[in-house]
């Protein structure tokens, strides 16, 4: 045998904020979005023909006669195969066919290479449609559910209870029970207080509109587009065209941001793009302008949480009742997950003894409301933060010491039986913000008015599970190819998606320390469905935690074997890599997922172990109010967020910078105005989004809590959490400041006004 000399391992690169991968293509303009790729021969620009009303009878289409259409592809609902855009639930149809249920519904697809033309011909369909009556209110929504019998606008239902609320009751009955188990545990309780909270929706506003090009060959169907889940086009192409999975080819192109607007709704542009180019025989390009992406695509769903809790006199939290609504629009599509994720969250960071969840989605007649960051946690979250502010009011304590008291710790169980058993941080992140901040002693001497400002500040304690709720990793199998290359280079294939966050750099940071070797010696392949395993969706704060623990493994087994072939023949890294390529042929590490086995979960109990692990964090707000127009300025923001372990430091850094700006923006000035169904205001000039002018001082503390299951030494997932927190540390901050406690959102200076003119009628 001859035995190698010791291969030189390179510096690690984990825990280094090594440049992006793809930054410099990015600030030179040399990457190539959808809508830069270059134009395939004969290709036509696709157009949607939306429904004007928000609920009707479809009669009929009207194609004017006097219009030339004779170079203009048509499709309508007779034209596809199966007219359903496949998800969790098939109720969503690829067009209209009898009824519309949204203003914008799509009902007709037109293609044309004349852009101009293909305006016109737009304008030159007519729909005849019976209107219905529309329902727009979620409570009426959920009214009519119990007052007419056999229309069910019912979405989802999901029950948690704890401690003495752990009772055989059906979903809803809380209703009509005149006294319930959790009814008698916060009537013992010494301080009992109860509060209505209301989240709005919210546009997602990435940088670059929905965007896909579709085109069919001998190979089957394709589709190239700013696509966040390449598998769920895939599963809605399988289902419309009744084809085999390997006559389906979706790719990422380079994609401008998504926070979940990207998760489910490209399958339905990509769809559109597709059947028109199957019905014209050429290519076609559907990007849509801004108004278009705004009115038609999914939004944050609104909900509405009545909390009721009790404690003792000294602040310990003993009874929690929660009934909470969401509005799901006119169609399910993931409503099911980001009710599932709100009501998981609804108890927030802390302990309780005996907890009721009740939590209830409706249909509405407004476009449907999908995924996005937070995907239903920011809602909750804000509920039960302030109505912990609530309690700390009424027992005449500081917020903050009233959460420091009763925050989860190791050990503790969650309100679905979780023990805490490892890598909680909440009291960590929490002492650290407030230290960083000087909080107590900028509470203690009360609100600063200077002239007609007045600041104040204000914290919000808050955890978000990483990964899949429950057993959802065992279903989703995620999968996960490194590949051996020459000279000793590892190449990933994976479905997970660098949608702006930096995927494709931290996963090279992993695979590399993992494998012994430089960065540079990575590669990574662009995500397709052909090319790529099945890693589960880019979504959940998973991709980092789950997928990246994958590619760790997966590349640690082509390193073990190149490095026993060096210890064996001799010679470099390299050298031993051609050596094994050279005698075996292609060299795969095919890994797929293994949850950790002590998750335990029961999905219609829901109990268990709702999550491998949780991130923390601990925002602090510091805001300006002007005292003559309300208007709110964040001047200051700490966050101690706990991370896990940090593969890229500055990356983490700008995750929570980015998600707590977009809190920020959700909290004080992004709000969706609606008339008869109609958005109002779906441009950037009157849809006001946070710039970089608006950005307050971000101090960002990492916090790292190991998770023994995650990559680098301990990552966790950290893409949502940075979005629970900022509005109600600023409503805290809101209330310091001119004694207005706000319990729904925005914090506009038309609601702040409101809300200080009724506490002083009610004052009077």
């Amino acid at each position: 045998m001859v035995h190698g000399s010791p291969v030189e391992i390179p510096r690690p690169s984990v825990g280094v904020s090594v440049p992006r991968v793809d930054g410099a293509a990015k600030v030179t303009g040399e990457a190539l979005y959808v809508d830069d790729l270059p134009k395939r021969d004969g290709e036509l620009h696709g157009a949607t023909v939306r429904s004007p009303v928000a609920r009707g009878v479809l009669r009929g289409v009207r194609l004017d006669p006097a219009f030339n259409w004779s170079d203009v592809t048509i499709v309508q609902a007779a034209d596809i195969a199966v007219n359903t855009v496949a998800l969790i639930v098939d109720d969503q149809p690829i067009l209209a066919a009898t009824h519309v249920n949204h203003v914008y519904e799509p009902v007709v697809l037109l293609a044309c290479a004349d852009k101009a033309k293909l305006a016109r011909a737009v304008r030159a369909v007519t729909l005849d449609i019976e209107p219905l009556p529309p329902v727009f209110d979620m409570e009426q929504s959920l009214a009519k559910v119990e007052i007419i019998a056999g229309e069910d606008n019912v979405q989802k239902r999901y029950l948690i209870t704890k401690g003495r609320a752990d009772v055989k009751v059906e979903p809803g009955a809380v209703n009509g029970e005149s006294a319930t188990a959790i009814d008698a545990a916060i009537a013992a309780c010494d301080v009992v207080v109860t509060g209505r909270y209301f989240a709005h929706h919210q546009e997602q506003m990435y940088i670059e509109p929905q965007g896909v090009v579709a085109w069919w060959d001998t190979d089957g169907a394709h589709a190239t587009g700013s696509i966040q889940c390449p598998f769920y086009v895939h599963k809605a192409f399988t289902k419309a065209f009744l084809l085999d999975a390997d006559r389906i080819h979706i790719t990422q192109a380079v994609t401008g941001g998504g926070f979940g607007g990207k998760e489910e709704y490209p399958s339905i542009i990509a769809l559109h793009a597709a059947l028109l180019a199957q019905k014209s025989g050429a290519p076609v390009r559907m990007i849509y302008d801004r108004k278009e992406d705004i009115e038609a695509t999914t939004k944050r769903h609104p909900c509405i949480c009545e909390i009721t809790s009790g404690c003792d006199r000294d602040g310990t939290l003993r009874a929690l009742s929660i009934r909470m609504i969401m509005d799901g629009g006119a169609y399910v599509t993931l409503t099911p997950v980001v009710l599932s994720r709100g009501t998981l969250h609804a108890a927030g960071a802390y302990r309780w003894d005996d907890v009721r969840i009740e939590s209830i989605a409706v249909a509405t007649n407004t476009p449907p409301n999908g995924a996005f960051r937070g995907f239903g946690a920011p809602q909750t979250i804000w509920a039960i933060e302030r109505h912990l502010d609530a309690v700390a009011k009424k027992l005449g304590r500081d917020p903050i010491d009233l959460k420091e008291q009763n925050v989860l710790r190791e050990g503790d169980v969650t309100s679905t039986g979780q023990v805490l058993r490892s890598s909680v941080a909440g009291a960590e992140c929490l002492e650290k913000a407030v230290l960083a901040s000087d909080y107590r002693a900028k509470r203690a001497r009360g609100p600063v008015v200077s002239g007609r400002t007045a600041r104040g500040i204000g914290a919000a304690v808050f955890m978000h599970g990483a990964g899949f709720t429950g057993s959802g990793e065992r279903y989703l199998k995620g999968k996960v190819a490194v590949d051996l290359l020459a000279g000793g280079r590892l190449g990933i294939r994976t479905a997970s998606t660098d949608i702006g966050q930096g995927t494709e750099t931290v996963f090279r940071q992993i695979a590399a320390d993992a494998a012994g070797i430089a960065v540079d010696a990575v590669d990574f392949a662009v995500p397709s469905t052909t090319t790529c395993p099945d890693s589960g969706p880019t979504v959940a704060s998973r991709t980092v935690m789950v997928v990246g623990s994958i590619v760790e493994n997966a590349a640690k087994q082509l390193s073990a074997r190149v490095r026993a072939e060096v210890e064996a023949h001799g010679g470099t890294f390299g050298e031993a890599t051609d050596r094994l390529i050279a005698r075996e042929g292609p060299i795969t590490s095919l890994l797929q997922y293994a949850p950790p086995s002590f998750i335990t979960w029961d999905d219609t109990t829901y109990k268990g172990d709702a999550y491998p692990c949780y991130g923390w964090a601990c925002d602090v707000a510091e805001v300006e109010v002007d005292l003559d127009t309300f208007e709110v300025t964040v001047v200051d923001f700490w966050s101690a967020t706990d991370v896990g372990k940090a593969i890229n430091p500055v990356m983490c850094k700008g995750q929570i910078e980015g998600g707590s700006l977009q809190a920020i923006g959700w909290a004080v000035s992004e709000e969706i105005t609606w008339r008869d169904g109609h958005i109002t205001n779906p441009r950037m000039t009157n849809y006001i989004i946070p710039t970089s002018l608006d950005a307050p001082r971000f101090q960002t503390i990492l916090v790292e809590a190991p998770f023994a299951m995650g990559p680098g030494g301990g990552a966790k997932g950290i893409g949502e959490l940075p979005m629970d927190g900022g509005a109600p540390a600023i409503a805290a901050a809101v209330e310091h400041a001119v004694g207005v406690a706000m319990g729904s959102l925005p914090l506009t200076p038309e609601r702040i006004l409101a809300a200080k003119q009724a506490s002083e009628r009610t004052s009077a």
